[in-house]
Order: structure tokens, then sequence, then C-alpha cells
């Protein structure tokens, strides 16, 4: 009996296993078919509109005084007093007295000068009085005709007269050289170098000080040929007013770490083209720079550097677009209807740091309504499919016109289970 089981059992297990063999192969299991979905890029969308636009040309330079001179002495003498003002970065009022000299010598010279003036009119009258008796004397000779010249003594008469215009003349220059003594400030202004002090002898052609004028500054403004169409420059013409209106010019700096801004305007433009850079400069002009504002804000100094922001026309039509969206080349990005991409190659009006603009009549510009890419892609392809948010919002045609399904799977082919 043992036997026969040990025989048994061997000979079931195997035809159970051909059996369950047979059945596998008569039933084989239904493959799944998978279809993986393209993978879509989700980028940031906006559809564009016509804006308007205000444009700010940007330029620098560095501010220089509407007048810079030397102070002279026209007078030899010492200085014996001296101004308060009368200091590096002291201010001053027209006409104000900013230093004396000594004026002895030019008191003296007056006396003297009037001395000479009194002689000379004592000479003068005593030669009418004798040309008077010469006449006299020719009409008691009984004499007839005219008398000569010699005989009036009229070239005595008119050495004398001479020489009482030559005193007057001289009682006038040292009149003058005294009043000189007293040297004033031509204008409203402030020092810029002290040179002398008091108790220097100083003589013509010394000088005395550097002094500039405050009422106020100019600053000369390089313009870029590409941005400068768009502003009001106050060109001049020969025998003919400048018609354009001065442009506003805003002008910036950084003052003792703190930013501060002034207002000024666009006066006139040079008459030559800057040999080193081959631009047009306009000189913009600032108002009393050295009064005290109401802000707090700091003077503007003669040397400083300032950033100016000039204003220009409004831009009507446009389209502002961020610089962000912009490629190299000034290549953008649109989306289209069906979700695809197209490159699209545009001319810019103006642009900055930040944005760029363009003309919506221009022959490469998109259309009104059409939508830009804002994510940046590192290789843009045309026809490439992405998935947008367009102004914050998914578009409902993602699901109609992108989306495949996740998966398919095809029907068992005998009815069995899959």
């Amino acid at each position: 009996m043992t036997r026969l089981l040990r025989f048994i059992i061997p000979v079931v297990i195997l035809a159970c296993c051909g059996l369950g063999a047979k059945w596998l192969l008569d039933n084989p299991p239904q493959t799944v078919m998978m279809e993986m979905p393209p993978v879509l890029v989700q980028v940031e969308g906006t559809r564009l509109k016509a804006s308007s636009f205000p444009v700010h040309v940007r330029s620098q330079g560095t501010v220089q005084p509407r007048t810079q001179t030397t102070l002279l002495p026209e007078v030899s003498a010492r200085i014996v007093e001296v101004s308060p003002n009368f200091k590096a970065g002291g201010f001053f009022e027209k006409d104000e007295t900013l230093l004396k000299l000594d004026p002895v010598d030019y008191e003296t010279a007056v006396v003297v000068a009037k001395a000479s003036v009194a002689q000379a009119e004592a000479t003068l009258a005593e030669e009418q009085a004798r040309a008077e008796q010469a006449l006299e004397n020719w009409k008691a000779l009984g004499r007839t005709g005219e008398p000569g010249a010699m005989v009036l003594r009229k070239p005595q008469l008119a050495k004398a007269e001479a020489d009482v215009a030559s005193a007057k003349a001289q009682v006038m220059k040292a009149q003058r050289d005294l009043e000189r003594t007293v040297i004033k400030a031509p204008f409203a202004g402030q020092v810029l170098e002290q040179l002398v002090d008091v108790g220097q002898l100083v003589s013509s052609g010394t000088q005395l000080a550097k002094v500039f004028a405050v009422d106020y500054v100019e600053i000369r403004l390089p313009l870029p040929e590409r941005e400068m169409r768009f502003l009001s420059l106050p060109e001049n013409y020969r025998n003919a007013v400048a018609g354009a209106s001065a442009a506003a010019v805003q002008f910036k700096a950084t003052v003792n770490g703190k930013p501060a801004a002034w207002q000024g305007q666009l006066v006139r433009v040079e008459g030559a083209m800057d040999m080193n850079t081959r631009q047009v400069v306009a000189v913009a002009q600032v108002n009393d720079p050295y009064a005290k504002r109401s802000d707090g804000a700091p003077p503007l100094k003669i040397g400083q550097f300032v950033q100016a922001e000039i204003a220009g026309e409004v831009l009507k039509d446009v389209f502002i677009i961020p610089r962000s969206a912009v490629r190299a080349g000034n290549e953008i990005i649109l989306i289209s209807e069906q979700n695809t991409l197209r490159r699209l190659t545009v001319e810019p009006l103006v642009s900055d740091e930040k944005q760029i603009v363009i003309s919506i009549q221009a022959p490469k510009a998109p259309k009104v309504g059409e939508v830009l890419c804002l994510t940046p892609i590192p290789f843009p392809a045309d026809g490439a499919r992405v998935l947008p948010t367009i102004d914050g919002q998914k578009d409902p045609g993602v699901a109609k016109s992108g989306g495949p399904q996740a998966s398919k799977s095809t029907p068992p082919a005998n009815g069995g289970p899959s």
C-alpha cells in the first residue's frame, strides 16, 4: 500500500501541473495598455491691452555754477578789513563789501588832484583875463580887421582849458581808485576758495578769492539718440526765439546715505555735439539750489554728480511689456488659443531696466488681446504646448483641447477578467 501511494501521488501532482499549465496557455492574462500624458509646462500669461506710457529719458551730469570768477583788486594796498562772509563756503549778496584795502594813499591822491584842479582853474582865469586885455589893446590902437590867434592868446587859453580838464580827470581817477579800495561782490554768491586775509599786501592782479553765483546752477546732460525724439527740446535758432517749452527735469543723488531730489528744467541745447560720445547735450537749470527747503533736502552743491530724469511725451496706444518677459534680441513669447508657443521679435520705442514699450501700429507688434508669456522659458520652441494661467486664472480650454486621457485599457479578448 505504501509503495502504491508513493507512485500515485507524484503522478497526480504532475497531472495537475500539466492541466494548470494548459489552462494558463489557453487563457493568457489581459495586457493593460497605458498611455502617458505629455508633460505640460505651467506658465504665467497676461492679455495684452493698449496703454499710455509717459516717457522719462534718463541721463546724468555734474553740477556747475552758471558764473564762476576770480576776484582781483584794481589797486595796490594792504588789506585792513575782511567780511565775516569772506571765507570758504560763506554766502554773500550782490554789492556786499567783502574786503577793504588801506585807503590813506588814495585819499591823499584825491586831495592832490583837487589842488591841481584849483591851480589849473586859476591859470585858466588868468589866461582869460589876458585874452580880454589883448583884445582891448587891439581896439585901443585903432587897428582894423580881425586880430590873430596869437594876439588874442588863443593857444595859451586852449592850453589852460586842457590843463583844467586834465586835472579834473585826475580827480576822477583818484576818486575811482579810492572807491576800488572797497571790494564789493559782483553778484549774489558763495566763496569757493579764500586766497588772502587781513594784513596781506596785494597789488593789481593778485587773486583774492574764487567765487560763484548761487541764483541758479546748470547741469550738462547728454541725451540718448533713441529717446531724445520724445523730448521737447528748447533748440536755439539764429534770428529766432526757441519755440519749445522747457521740459521738466528731476535730479536725484545720494547725500549722506539718504536719497535727495531737486527739480529743474531744460533751458537750452548746446550748439555742438560732444566730440567724445557723439551725443547732443542739453543744459538744465536748477533755481536757488542753496535755499533751505521745507522737506529738509540738502543743497545742490557744485561738482556734485546727479542722475537726471527728463519728462517727455506721453505715448498712446502702446504695449508695456515687463523686461523679465523679453528674451535676448528683443524677442517675446506669445501663447495661442491652442495653448501653443509662438516667438516674436519686436522693436521697442523706449526701454529701461524694468520694461519695454511697443507701438501697437508697429509692423511686428502683437495684436490686442493676445496672451504674453511672462514665465521665462530656457528653450522655447514654436508650437510647443503649455499649461497657462492667464491673469491669475487657468485657461478653461486646457482639459478640452490639450489633455489626453490618463490611461486606456483594451477589453479582454474572451470576456474574462482583466
